[in-house]
């Protein structure tokens, strides 16, 4: 935000200069970016007035005028100005003057000597117009310094504020902030109170009360349409970067420079019945005052009459319904919108205005009855008229709600390291415009309406702490117990899985908590995520159940972009909503994609499966120390005949699976992609290794090879197996799976090793024999099983 240094100091004086006040405002988080000089650098210019306008005797486009310039007599200037005339007040940069690196001399044009220039505001650093003389107003002091008429030693200060700080984007605020910073009291205009002319109306209707909670209106009649914006207007809103349009237009912008507040006029006589605030409907069309027509969509609020749209709420008026030359009659309206009907609306019509900027970041909603006083007061000064009554059209429960926060001492000392005293801490947030109660640990504190940025007690403290200045903070060395925390051992760190997963081709992602809305219901349909209250964007509005939507968009971004073996794995939270409660847990979840192994010569190659997915996973169980089982399962986002349920001690901890074919074409990635999901508690279930005495007599393995049903898993088999062969049993391995000719239809014949090991003798043939018997019997029983031939 721009402002003038001068328009400040009416509002507040401290006795500081011009970087003293920067330095205070930048140290207090309100950083400045630029002073600079309201004009360009020239002295010698004078309020001067022209008499008479004559001829050039040898030149068309030049004339020779008669000046006062306060001296005792007229000098003689020649001219080239297209509205140099007789009786108009202009610059005279006087002989000896100075304008820019340029000494004013006597001189002669085509043979007419001329003493001095009449100058352009543009020659003079004052804006960019150079279509001829700047004109001055009648009651200019002839003779008077120009710098001083016009008060040009000052600067404009240049504030880049952060979203949170809206209350500042006006000179009130900034007022306020130096009040508060330096103690110094604020001396705000007095706003004269105006009567009621006349009884004229218009009606207002808002429709989006939750949208626009207050809105204003007011009527005026009468208005002087050739009157013109003061000069002193003209400079100040020149200073705040905001070009003269004319008086009415000209009182809007200079309320919303000073208090904050945007506001809009309409021509009345261009108005139909009503005043409608209203979401658009299909098919309208606004021509905006930029002369560009739009289709508004439905979700955007418009300002109506009861026939068409006059204006985008928030953002830019019409031209269809704009002051015009012509005008006298008007409808002046304020009105206070929520952030989140006008946030992103103007980017999505290519628009950038000092309103919407505004209300994007909040606008005090008790703003607007004073902002309607101070520019109804300021139009019938200017440019004359009868005000009628104001209309209010207000929604109490939408407005935004004040509620108390307990500020505490103790916790002013843990965040900031000690506690000012109360009279201190008192002063700052009464000046900040807050009410303050006492309270047995600190006090219950009322945030003043415009600072939406004060919602808990660590935003208070910070108030505290910045306008105590950080500098003035003491200092103090840290301190703290160094406590020893038990680590049990069957505890895994974190790193040593991520490590393994690194080892074994993975690569490490981190994507957004917030994912888009749409791709999350995809992916799990039945949980409903947590929605943000104000999103980035609409691919980042909600908080993810799972690490799956992140991941799948990372690796699609990698295939596009010619990276055709892609694995990715994260950790971290993902949020799910429990009724009243939001739950957060660990997860490690991973995707593959592409071929098993890196493009090389020594083997052939072949795409990843399921299985090589599982092994990734097995290995972590293993690293971690637990026992995985892996048992068919259906989940939204698999395929419904390769999702495997993964549970750690009868308890279900994640997922296994390839993608669901539907999902992986409306997500455009590979469908032979697979995918996993694993609860980090079971970092904390491993189990300790314990010692036992290595068997000092040999071990035998016998073969069997059954045939089952196909539907039969192998993880049941070798459940069954091992139960049955007893502590004999050392280790069991598949080392066959066949289907096809010799088989019948539906079974499936698998082959187990089975290593069987005695610790205290060896094993005779008829101990194996028993065992391998036993088993049989029980997978027939089980199963079904039958020995293949």
């Amino acid at each position: 935000m721009k402002f003038s240094e001068a328009w400040l100091r009416e509002w507040v004086n401290p006795p500081l200069d011009s970087r003293q006040l920067a330095a205070e405002l930048t140290m207090a988080g309100l950083e400045v970016d630029a002073i600079e000089p309201v004009a360009a650098d020239f002295h010698g210019v004078v309020v001067a007035e022209v008499l008479s306008v004559e001829p050039h005797p040898d030149a068309d486009k030049l004339r020779v005028c008669q000046v006062a310039s306060g001296a005792d007599e007229p000098v003689q200037i020649v001219c080239g100005a297209p509205n140099v005339r007789a009786g108009m007040k202009a610059p005279l940069a006087t002989v000896g003057g100075r304008i820019a690196e340029m000494k004013l001399k006597k001189a002669k044009l085509r043979g007419v000597l001329s003493h001095g220039m009449l100058c352009s505001a543009r020659e003079l650093g004052l804006s960019d117009e150079h279509q001829g003389l700047m004109v001055l107003p009648e009651s200019a002091p002839v003779g008077t310094d120009l710098r001083d008429y016009l008060r040009l030693n000052d600067v404009i200060i240049d504030v880049d504020l952060t979203p949170n700080r809206g209350d500042c984007l006006g000179i009130e605020g900034i007022a306020r902030e130096i009040g508060t910073l330096t103690r110094t009291d604020t001396t705000p205009p007095q706003v004269v109170s105006i009567g009621i002319d006349i009884p004229d109306e218009f009606p207002v209707q808002v429709e989006a009360p939750e949208a626009c909670p207050r809105y204003l209106g007011q009527v005026i009649r009468g208005i002087d349409p050739g009157a013109e914006t003061p000069l002193w207007m003209q400079e100040k809103l020149r200073r705040g970067g905001i070009r003269s349009l004319g008086p009415v237009v000209d009182v809007t912008n200079y309320v919303l420079l000073e208090l904050g507040q945007p506001m809009h006029a309409f021509d009345l006589a261009r108005l139909s019945g009503a005043i409608v605030v209203r979401y658009a409907r299909p098919g309208e069309q606004l021509t905006l005052l930029d002369e560009r027509t739009i289709e508004p969509e439905r979700e955007t609020l418009l300002i109506c009459d009861r026939d068409k749209p006059l204006a985008l709420a928030g953002i830019m008026g019409g031209i269809d319904s704009g002051i015009a030359p012509t005008t006298r009659d008007l409808f002046l309206e304020v009105a206070c919108f929520t952030p989140a009907a006008i946030a992103g609306k103007a980017r999505a019509y290519g628009l950038a205005t000092d309103a919407s900027h505004r209300f994007e970041r909040g606008v005090d909603p008790c703003l607007q009855a004073r902002a309607l006083a101070r520019a109804t007061a300021l139009l019938l000064e200017i440019v004359g008229g009868q005000a009628g009554p104001v209309r209010e059209a207000l929604s109490a429960e939408h407005l935004p709600g004040q509620h108390d926060i307990l500020l505490r001492r103790e916790r002013i000392r843990r965040l900031l390291g000690f506690v000012p005293d109360d009279e201190q801490i008192s002063d700052i947030l009464t000046r900040l415009g807050a009410r303050l109660r006492t309270h047995a640990e600190g006090w219950w504190v009322t945030p003043p309406s415009y600072r939406f940025d004060l919602s808990i007690e660590a935003d208070l403290i910070e108030e505290v702490g910045r306008v105590f200045g950080y500098d003035n903070l003491p200092t103090a060395s840290n301190r703290g117990d160094l406590i020893m925390r038990p680590l049990p051992e069957t505890l895994t760190p974190l790193d040593r899985v991520r490590t393994l997963l690194v080892d074994r081709g993975f690569q490490e992602a981190i994507t957004y908590s917030f994912v888009d809305a749409a791709q999350q219901a995809l992916i799990e349909p039945e949980l409903q995520p947590v929605a943000l209250r104000n999103p980035i964007s609409s691919e980042l509005a909600v908080m993810r159940t799972t690490h799956w939507v992140g991941l799948i968009g990372a690796a699609r971004h990698n295939l596009s972009r010619q990276q055709s073996r892609v694995r990715l794995f994260e950790s971290g939270l993902k949020y799910i909503q429990q009724e009243t409660e939001l739950k957060q847990d660990n997860y490690l979840s991973g995707i593959a994609v592409g071929s098993l192994y890196p493009e090389q010569w020594g083997i052939d190659n072949r795409p990843l499966d399921f299985f090589d997915l599982k092994a990734d996973v097995e290995a972590v169980l293993a690293a971690v120390g637990v026992e995985g089982v892996f048992v068919p399962g259906n989940h939204s986002a698999l395929h419904p005949g390769q999702t495997a349920r993964i549970r750690v001690a009868g308890n279900a901890v994640g997922w296994l699976g390839r993608i669901h074919p539907g999902l992986a074409q409306k997500l455009e990635i590979p469908a032979q992609s697979c995918l996993f999901e694993l609860d980090l508690k079971i970092l904390h279930q491993g189990t300790l290794p314990s010692f036992e005495n290595l068997s000092r007599f040999p071990s035998i393995r016998r073969d069997l090879a059954i045939v089952v049903s196909v539907e039969t898993p192998v993880g049941d088999l070798r459940d069954a197996i091992t139960a049955r062969a007893g502590a004999a049993l050392k280790d069991l391995a598949v080392f066959d799976v066949y289907q096809g000719k010799g088989i019948e239809s539906g079974r499936k014949s698998i082959a187990f090793g089975l290593i069987l090991q005695d610790s205290s003798r060896t094993l005779t043939d008829e101990d194996v024999d028993r065992v391998m018997t036993d088993v049989t019997r029980q997978l027939e029983d089980q199963f079904g099983a039958t020995l293949r031939e």
